[in-house]
């Protein structure tokens, strides 16, 4: 699966002016946007188990979505969302599971009980995570984030038989990743700051993880990323 793989071409997202696609006709869509990082986890997972022709993507533009999206296929109005056997499901992590469960292709979630545990271990954390770093940006963020990469350091060195997590790829690389993309970029942007500085298993996975073509099929414009952090967070610096 680290091979490259064809890069899909991206389609132009639905906007508000865009017709809905023929809804509940048989046909697996995921709605995601671009830019998302929750919506990228259910897209690495697609990407990953080879569902392309199997999981239809369909791209929302958040800023300006149309109003059908709420109305008809998701009343949250979030991405990601999955329309499969004439239902639609939610939330990122429930859905890389539901896929991983419900699809043919490679499984995220490896059989040893250790290395189970040590996953749910792993996903159960990934909100304080992620919280950990958001909020850092809004003090001393070099010095308050560093604890929460240290975790990811500490948690790389528990098996030895692979660079990820629980040794393989698995959907605990899959929560993690979006959210050490962006911030990786922002950091050495906006901070001037290598993350992976003093933490060598944390270089290793992110070097690794950019050989899966699942994975780097998915990535954002960095340029992009930095801006959107650059307005939505660090403007009142």
């Amino acid at each position: 699966m680290a091979t490259a793989g064809v890069q899909e071409v991206r389609v132009p997202p639905l906007t508000s002016t865009s017709e809905p696609p023929s809804l509940f006709d048989g046909t697996t869509r995921l709605y995601i946007s671009y830019i998302c990082p929750y919506a990228q986890r259910v897209w690495i997972t697609r990407n990953y188990k080879g569902l392309q022709d199997k999981i239809k993507l369909v791209p929302i533009d958040l800023q300006n979505r149309p109003a059908w999206y709420k109305e008809k296929v998701y009343p949250e109005n979030k991405v990601p969302s999955l329309e499969h056997n004439g239902k639609v499901l939610g939330e990122s992590l429930d859905l890389v599971k539901y896929i991983d469960d419900n699809f043919e292709g490679p499984s995220l979630v490896p059989s040893d009980p250790a290395k189970k545990e040590f996953g749910e271990e792993l996903i159960s954390h990934v909100d304080t995570f992620t919280k950990e770093l958001y909020s850092a940006l809004k003090g001393d963020p070099i010095h308050q984030a560093g604890p929460a990469f240290d975790y990811l350091e500490n948690a790389l060195g528990k098996f030895g038989d692979g660079p990820f997590f629980l040794g393989q790829f698995s959907w605990v690389d899959i929560a993690y990743v979006p959210f050490v993309e962006r911030f990786q970029l922002v950091f050495a942007d906006v901070f001037k700051h290598d993350i992976t500085e003093g933490r060598p298993k944390l270089a290793t996975w992110i070097e690794e993880v950019n050989k899966i073509s699942a994975y780097t099929q998915t990535r954002a414009d960095p340029k992009e990323i930095v801006d959107l952090f650059k307005k939505r967070f660090l403007a009142q610096q």
